[in-house]
């Protein structure tokens, strides 16, 4: 067993691909030196402007939201952030997976380290602390309105450093206080800012976005190898993705679609043969169109990721080099929210484009047994699978009606405007979870159909998928219970390398 990493956070840039490399990697956080010495130096100015007492600063010496006009005395500062946190955890609904949850600590320690949130070190590396051992607070998936950033789910994060609320450790659920006695550590003593650092921010809307971006990326890389078997199964043409057709079209996602394919089926019996028919339904011929085009939204949604990851979006918002405090709307999750709209979009026609291969699969044409069984008729074969794809495709157009064109007043209508950025990452969050299903069930499809095909081969590349395919799901000659092998098809999916 190789030895663990530590990776440094701080004011460096870090990619979407070096989140996910940290995420994966199992590395453990430490806060960067620069980063160290940005947080005290914005906390050791508030503390010296605080001192002098003649400012009224929001969310410092004041209430929040709609009680923003009522003056809060110094010896109260530290009584408001923890009343802050303690009133604003109201998050209902499921669990969030605790693999978004660590997510959630992580681009919150970044947007800590910036300098700009007035929080202790000491915060900042309590939420390291939990990151690295394993320590994930117990976060709701409704309740923020994705503006003034994620404060319900935020709020739930922030109670367990003050020893509060519930935590999983490892595999055990427990209080905070039971966290705090097992781990030896004492609650953080807010100061004054630090709740309202802490529950201001688009950290939950980030963690399932940046989460979404990457199984988009696995999801498209593995939609067109899938798409791929389906085009051999069904005996299709490659002329739809030959390069001159999609160079005069300028659209790089469907260029470099086409391409992929080439390369996929490059050595292919299936692909060069001969074919009867002259074109193909645009389930297949128009695949570098419908698959480009996502392409292209996820790397646009990944840049807006990828900024928001590397921002400070709490409030007010802290400038001890220009002597300014600003009280302004970077928890705003607009941008993020039109984003995850846009990818939900997107990765819902992948999916869509996806299940009507598998219905041409199951059609009884080109040479292909009806329901891909070789006796039909006393056997159903896969005639019901496609009706599950056909279910989830539905439900991913439901899930797709936009998030960001809601609002609602809160807070008095001080708070008048608010992203919904929260409910559109929730719903991307299924939105992928569907496509995975989706995905198994064409693969199940494919990987039959192609057999019909014998003794011809496709090319070394689609062979090698089909023969590590079988290990797991086999070829079914007469009716299954096809649950199981739908299952293994998407686990398959899921753990795809």
């Amino acid at each position: 067993m190789g030895e663990v990493k530590t990776i440094e956070i701080g004011h460096e840039w870090l990619t979407l691909d070096q989140l996910e490399e940290i995420i994966a990697s199992g590395a453990k956080l430490k806060l960067g030196a620069k980063a160290t010495t940005s947080i005290q130096k914005c906390r050791d100015y508030l503390d010296k402007k605080m001192a002098k007492g003649k400012d009224i600063i929001y969310g410092i010496n004041t209430g929040f939201g709609s009680l923003c006009n009522t003056v809060i005395s110094n010896d109260e500062l530290e009584t408001l952030q923890v009343n802050l946190v303690r009133s604003h955890a109201c998050g209902t609904g499921e669990e969030i997976s605790r693999e978004i949850v660590k997510r959630i600590i992580l681009l919150k320690v970044l947007g800590l380290s910036k300098g700009h949130s007035g929080v202790q070190v000491d915060t900042a590396e309590r939420l390291i602390f939990f990151y690295n051992n394993d320590i994930m607070p117990i976060i709701y998936s409704q309740g923020s309105l994705g503006a003034s950033g994620d404060l319900a789910p935020l709020a739930h994060m922030s109670l367990a450093l003050i020893g509060e609320g519930e935590v999983w450790a490892g595999d055990k659920r427990m209080s905070g206080a039971e966290m705090c006695k097992k781990f030896k550590i004492k609650p953080i003593v807010l100061q004054s800012k630090e709740g309202i650092a802490l529950l201001n921010g688009t950290q939950f809307m980030s963690a399932f976005g940046s989460y979404s971006v990457a199984h988009s990326r696995k999801l498209w890389n593995q939609f067109n190898v899938v798409g791929a078997m389906s085009l051999e199964g069904y005996d299709g043409r490659l002329n739809a993705f030959q390069a001159n057709v999609h160079d005069i079209r300028h659209q790089e996602g469907q260029k470099e679609t086409a391409a992929i394919f080439r390369q996929l089926l490059t050595g292919s019996k299936i692909i060069s043969r001969k074919k009867e028919h002259v074109q193909d339904p645009y389930s297949f011929r128009c695949i570098p169109q419908v698959h480009g085009a996502s392409r292209d939204a996820i790397n646009y949604c990944a840049t807006i990721l990828e900024r928001e990851i590397n921002a400070v979006t709490d409030n007010p918002t802290i400038f001890p080099d220009d002597d300014d405090v600003v009280s302004a709307g970077n928890f705003h999750g607009q941008p993020l929210a039109l984003a995850m709209d846009f990818l939900g979009i997107a990765m819902a026609e992948m999916g869509s484009i996806s299940e009507r291969r598998t219905y041409k699969l199951i059609s009884g044409t080109r040479g292909l047994p009806a329901f891909l069984v070789a006796v039909p008729g006393i056997n159903s074969g896969f005639m019901i699978p496609q009706y599950t794809a056909a279910s989830i495709v539905s439900q991913n157009k439901q899930l797709c009606s936009p998030a960001s064109i809601d609002t609602i007043d809160s807070s008095n209508g001080q708070e008048d405007h608010v992203s919904m950025g929260a409910n559109a990452a929730t719903k991307l969050y299924r939105v992928i979870e569907n496509c995975y299903s989706i995905q198994g069930i064409e693969l199940l499809n494919a990987a039959q159909a192609l057999e019909f095909r014998r003794p011809l081969l496709s090319s070394p590349f689609i062979e090698t998928i089909h023969k590590a395919y079988r290990k797991k799901v086999s070829f079914v000659k007469s009716d299954v219970y096809l649950h199981e092998l739908m299952s293994e098809s998407i686990r398959f999916v899921k753990d795809w390398k």
